[in-house]
């Protein structure tokens, strides 16, 4: 479908009095306001409304419908039977009702493509029995779901129907914050409904593999799966999230957008499912104040909090406390950002990752894996006994540290580290606990309780010192200051 512009706007004049002895002009011409009339004619045909169902069993035939339901409730108390049945008589499956539809829910959708696949929200069709889309024009189909992706809400069914109208899609990286923008749906079962607004903001990360797009168009239950539409008349985002305390709209609403959608929606109608790429590694956000201690400059990439034994980061060599900058020679500006670059690499492919750790930067090599459904042991410290002679690292500190024994350090899978026994103080303050390893310094690999000793001592300590520590099978950083 060709994208048309806007045919009329709203010009406002004002008119100026210019100064004594000044020529000014007369008339300043003020922004317009758009007409959305013809956007509505052009892609509102295209929206849908889905509607979805799921099958109950009814009433047991041969039961009076007279019974009511307290007489019911005595039946099933007392006799543990429904009424109609002996006690101790078997259930006659002939006597059983056949399943019944009843009403599941409302939402919005659009075709995406002229032989009928249509677009919605996973979260719309997710437990359905049967899908059913209803086009403007009161056709009523029955859909095939073709595949549903959670992680980013995402689903396709298929309609059998042919030379349908479809909406154009839109490129995500043109449209602008304060841009228009407007929406079609049913909210609570109204269908077609169309209500506009502006782009609030880009990329809010409130889901780990989608940076929303954030609007101020009214957003209310029934318009999920919908499509957010630009003044081109092109499809940029799948209406999708509110941020509300209310359960109604609040005037700040989230799209998935349409780059991602498609990736997704393309997946699911060539196998059904989405396949992703995986590396191994829980991360975490690297905030100001640590890469600053750190030297990096900037707060940037994402901080390596584990390692998964045997996994693909593990045999790239990526260790706990790295934070990797760059990946198949992408940046990774923030750590949410990790995610979804190994998320599109295909599996069994291979990439690029550079870590910076200890003050360098490192590049190593990684072959993606598929990624699977979460689970795996939580590393811990062992409860042996620690090894003898714990020392006082010092009293400015706050910490009592004791060196790992080999038990512990092949449980953790660890060259070296000093395990805390106790913590007071400036550690204290700065989040660290008892039981907590130690794994470097000021960007110092720390073996034992006597590297650690000495690597303290060369510091200014009026400045904050920053250690990398494991708590369980988590790493990260805490900046110690003593104020001194």
């Amino acid at each position: 479908m060709a994208a048309m512009s806007v045919a009329g706007v709203l010009t406002l004049g004002v008119t100026l009095v210019p100064h004594a002895g000044h020529a000014q002009p007369a008339v300043a011409a003020a922004r317009g306001l758009p007409d959305f009339t013809d956007l509505v004619e052009q892609v509102g045909p295209a929206v849908v409304n889905i509607r979805t169902t799921e099958r109950t069993r009814g009433a047991q035939r041969g039961a009076s419908p007279e019974v009511d339901e307290e007489m019911q409730e005595f039946f099933r108390r007392f006799f543990g039977t429904p009424p109609g049945q002996m006690p101790g008589q078997r259930p006659d499956p002939r006597r059983q009702a056949p399943e019944e539809e009843q009403q599941r829910g409302v939402g919005s959708g659009f075709i995406f493509t002229a032989d009928g696949y249509v677009m919605t929200n996973a979260h719309v069709v997710d437990g359905a029995d049967e899908v059913y889309v209803t086009l403007t024009d009161k056709r009523e189909f029955k859909a095939k779901l073709i595949g549903a992706d959670k992680r980013t809400d995402v689903a396709v069914v298929k309609i059998e129907a042919a030379g349908l109208p479809s909406v154009k899609i839109g490129d995500v990286s043109k449209l602008k914050v304060g841009e228009w923008v407007m929406a079609i749906g049913s909210p609570f079962g109204l269908e077609n409904s169309v209500t506009a607004g502006i782009v609030s903001a880009k990329g809010r990360d409130t889901g780990e593999f989608v940076p929303f797009i954030q609007t101020d168009v009214a957003i209310n239950p029934g318009n999920s799966g919908g499509p957010l539409i630009n003044l081109r008349g092109e499809v940029v985002g799948i209406n999708s999230q509110i941020l509300s305390r209310s359960g109604g709209f609040m005037g700040i609403s989230f799209a998935i957008p349409m780059d991602e959608a498609t990736r997704v929606a393309d997946q699911l109608r060539a196998g059904g499912r989405v396949v992703r790429g995986r590396i191994g590694v829980q991360i975490g956000e690297v905030t100001k104040d640590v890469a600053e201690s750190l030297g990096l400059g900037k707060a940037s990439g994402a901080l390596v909090r584990s390692v998964e034994a045997g996994g693909p980061a593990d045999k790239a060599g990526v260790e706990a406390g790295d934070i990797i900058m760059r990946f198949d020679g992408k940046t990774v500006e923030k750590s949410s950002d990790l995610p979804r670059l190994v998320g599109s690499t295909k599996p069994g492919s291979k990439a690029s990752l550079q870590v910076f750790r200890r003050g360098n930067s490192r590049d190593l090599g990684v072959t993606v894996a598929e990624l699977e459904p979460e689970g795996g042991r939580r590393a811990s410290v062992p409860e042996s006994k620690p090894a003898p002679t714990p020392s006082v690292a010092t009293g400015a500190l706050g910490l009592m540290l004791v060196n790992l024994s080999d038990e512990q350090k092949r449980e953790l899978k660890l060259r070296g580290g000093v395990r805390i026994e106790s913590v007071e103080g400036a550690a204290a303050r700065a989040g660290l606990r008892e039981g907590d390893v130690i794994l470097s310094v000021s960007n110092v690999e720390i073996a034992d309780v006597k590297q650690f000793e000495a690597v303290i001592a060369k510091l200014d300590k009026s400045k904050p010192i920053n250690v990398l520590f494991r708590r369980g099978e988590w790493a990260q950083y805490a900046l110690i200051r003593t104020g001194k």
